[in-house]
């Protein structure tokens, strides 16, 4: 295994990291006598590889069910000196309240402190006020030796994100970036003058659901997997610390470890895939598409229905250009679903002909509202829920 320091923190970090929101029983809490042996076997198991590879940081969160109990039952059996146990907590306007479902957090956990403690989806303006009075709460915690660091995880607009790092009481960041997705990058240099720790959350889920991808994606990857692919270039830049897997059983982690003896070859491997990726793209989307779709765009609060445009946008040209259909068809399919956490609203809800007036600067206003309708035909399907949902 790899290490870099975990920004001020400090902590050597591995550069995988063990998500615990794959392999646990349920996305509610349950009676410990509901849990099947082999589901707790199999989480065990997956624990146990990870800390057997090196990968002795184990994230969970309070809002991943039945993860924090179901840890519980493995973490206090491991050496406590090598571990670092993450655990994050939603904001709340009452103090109080963030009090309380952290000592549940840690009582589940069955440990005497946590390493490091996350605020969880400060995802608006809203959150980050919120957050103030979490972190006095946070702040007596470290003083009573409960937590050791404080960062915050985001769903959050690029904007947002910043706002956050530039109140500087946060030592880490767990967002969201990754090769189809690089907006976040503002965020993460932002990160780097604070010298915080910069977590990828979800870079092979989020990132293009790259445990099964369509085999244009594979064609393009070659000769790596695109989870390799993905896992490389990440890494390949050096504010990033660590990515997380959500393992789902113990072999989760073997292709992610074909990554690390390529770590030095970087700069010679990545350069013709990223080529071959920007070159398949433009043929189909178009070059002046391809660098410019996003110019000029309203923000989510600037469109009539609180269309989310870029991400559909975003969405449709990931589909066109990598076949990465049933991924936009699902995040598309969240929208409307998933309130903050991927917040705006499908095209047929909202009447496209109250749109014109909002895409004046937009170099592509004159095709938008066809481009619209024909994603709408390529992406729309049943409603999706978010996994804590469902």
């Amino acid at each position: 295994m790899l290490y870099r320091r975990f920004g001020r923190t400090n902590l050597q970090m591995p550069v995988f990291s063990c998500g615990g929101m794959r392999y646990q029983y349920k996305w509610q809490d349950v009676p410990d006598r509901e849990i099947p042996a082999d589901n707790q076997a199999n989480l065990e198991a997956t624990v146990r590889r990870a800390f057997d590879l090196g990968i002795h940081h184990i994230e969970t969160a309070r809002g991943y069910g039945s993860s924090e109990q179901q840890l519980g039952k493995i973490l206090p059996a491991l050496p406590r000196e090598r571990l670092i146990a993450q655990t994050k907590i939603s904001p709340k306007e009452n103090p109080k309240e963030f009090l309380q479902i952290f000592e549940r957090s840690l009582s589940l956990l069955k440990l005497d402190y946590v390493d490091l403690l996350g605020i969880h989806g400060v995802n608006t303006d809203q959150h980050l006020e919120w957050s103030k009075g979490c972190l006095d709460v946070v702040r007596r915690l470290q003083a009573q030796g409960k937590v050791r660091f404080v960062g915050f995880s985001t769903h959050g607009s690029t904007e947002t994100i910043v706002r956050a790092i530039e109140t500087n009481q946060f030592d880490y960041v767990n967002l969201h970036w990754y090769y189809i997705n690089q907006q976040n990058w503002a965020a993460i240099a932002a990160a780097q003058r604070h010298d915080m720790g910069i977590f990828i959350i979800s870079p092979s889920n989020k990132g293009g659901n790259l445990f099964a991808p369509p085999q244009r994606l594979v064609d393009l990857c070659a000769p790596l997997s695109p989870l390799v692919f993905n896992d490389l270039f990440c890494l390949s830049h050096p504010p990033v610390q660590t990515l997380s897997i959500g393992a789902s059983c113990p072999t989760d982690f073997d292709e992610h470890l074909k990554t690390l003896p390529l770590l030095d070859r970087a700069d010679e491997i990545l350069p013709p895939i990223l080529k071959r990726l920007e070159d398949a793209a433009i043929a189909r989307l178009g070059k002046d598409w391809y660098f410019n779709w996003q110019t000029g765009l309203p923000t989510i609060d600037e469109t009539p229905g609180r269309l989310n445009l870029s991400a559909v946008l975003w969405l449709r040209n990931l589909a066109i250009a990598y076949d990465l259909v049933d991924y936009a068809k699902m995040r598309y399919n969240l929208l409307g679903q998933a309130d903050h956490w991927f917040p705006g609203a499908r095209i047929d809800q909202i009447d496209l002909d109250l749109l014109r007036p909002c895409l004046n600067n937009s170099p592509f206003a004159d095709k938008i509202l066809e481009v619209l309708r024909e994603t709408h035909k390529l992406l729309g399907g049943e409603a999706v829920k978010r996994l804590s949902q469902q």
